[in-house]
């Protein structure tokens, strides 16, 4: 055993693993050692850093969103500015645990989506799908001296898939069990819901985006705060106010609910159009601000319970619900989720009651499936996405 021990952690390798997600809040930057083998691997999370995106350049990406202002021009911009932004983020988390970049083998950075199309587009003849990731990895790479993975989706989507979601597959590898099935729930901008099923095999697992998760919340409490206040910290406005049943009625009705799988979703569908009809419907019915954000927090929730009920019990009663993402720290969604999974005998926890950093999640995916992509091995589970073979996800940019 002292043998195994000594070869895994000579043959540990550092990783930088980065995200941002659909709310924009900022960098997600965890340094990494991986050990174990590919099937069994392990990831050890030795430094984690949030760097928020400064204001102008937060107001810059959200203009992104929006074709009418998303010229090619600010697009060339922003994706050279965040590769500048990134490779601080990747140095400074590297700085926090007290190592240098010569000891780090690769940076993964999933960048910042400004579009993903996963539904297949036709119209001149191919089958398109299509995804826009920004953050440079050329840049990356040249300002750390470190190998850099990008733009992982576009691999999966080329063989089919949806290009999302991507963070099941160190999830398979880091948390399934063999005596329960467990249910991996992110709420970050979006919801996304990972299916372990007990003893699981690779082609056993499946994911999908549950809905709005802290998007439509965020959304709202900028809107009712006049930018004041960019979410809700701790669910506290929400805790103020009581679930609208007929507003939240017709949220409910949304037709993404009840699509077959696989599903992906984002801001191209719960975001500013879809909040400017909300704020307008709540004002018509005369709903205060307290009441509309505990109804939006409620939505995410019984989005979460209601998928959990269609998608996954019908075959895989679970035991548990394990929350992670920025929506983990919202005390009012979890007591909304707890009260929507107590039926179902499904205990509701979060990352933290394992030990683990909510925060840190998905960018110690990153990490993880670009150490999987520099040494050429497959990274995806095309039974989640929909593709029709598992694939080497990311581009590599080399420093010079």
């Amino acid at each position: 055993m002292a043998d195994a021990d000594t070869k895994e952690t000579r043959n540990a390798r550092l990783a930088v693993g980065m995200m941002s997600g659909t709310s924009v809040d900022g960098i997600d930057a965890a340094l990494v050692e991986i050990s174990g083998d590919d099937a069994h691997p392990r990831a050890r999370l030795l430094a984690f850093e949030n760097s928020p995106f400064p204001p102008g350049v937060r107001r810059q990406i959200f203009e992104l969103f929006r074709p009418e202002s998303s010229t090619v021009d600010r697009i060339g911009y922003m994706n050279f500015l965040l590769g500048e932004l990134y490779a601080d983020a990747a140095l400074s988390v590297i700085r926090r645990a007290g190592r240098k970049p010569e000891e780090v083998t690769v940076v993964g950075s999933h960048g910042q989506t400004i579009w993903h199309e996963p539904s297949l587009c036709d119209k001149d003849g191919y089958p398109v799908r299509y995804t826009v990731q920004i953050g440079e990895g050329a840049v990356i790479a040249e300002r750390t001296g470190i190998r850099t993975v990008t733009d992982f989706r576009v691999a999966d989507m080329a063989a089919g898939g949806q290009g999302a979601p991507l963070v099941p597959f160190s999830e398979y590898l880091l948390y399934r069990r063999e005596d329960e099935t467990i249910l991996l729930q992110n709420i970050g901008g979006i919801g996304n819901m990972t299916v372990l099923p007990a003893k699981a095999a690779p082609e056993d697992v499946y994911a999908f985006d549950t809905g709005p998760g802290n998007m439509i919340i965020d959304a709202a409490v900028s809107a009712l705060t006049g930018g004041e206040r960019t979410y809700d910290a701790g669910g506290e406005m929400a805790s103020q106010g009581t679930v609208n049943e007929r507003l939240l009625s017709f949220l409910q009705s949304d037709a993404y609910y009840t699509l077959p799988l696989p599903k992906s979703t984002g801001r191209e569908r719960f975001g500013l159009q879809y909040t400017q009809e909300l704020l307008k419907r709540a004002e018509e019915e005369s709903v205060s601000s307290a009441d509309l954000l505990a109804t939006v927090t409620d939505l995410t929730a019984w989005s979460i319970a209601g998928a959990y009920a269609r998608y996954v019990l019908p075959k895989y009663p679970a035991s548990e619900l394990i929350v992670g993402g920025g929506g983990s720290y919202n005390r009012t969604l979890l007591s909304f989720l707890a009260r929507r999974f107590d039926p179902y005998g499904v205990r509701v926890l979060t990352q933290e009651n394992l030990g683990e950093n909510s925060d840190a999640k998905e960018a110690v995916a990153f990490a993880l499936m670009a150490d999987y992509c520099v040494r050429g091995r497959a990274n995806s589970l095309p039974g989640v996405t929909g593709a029709r073979k598992a694939a080497v996800l990311g581009k590599i940019s080399l420093p010079g």
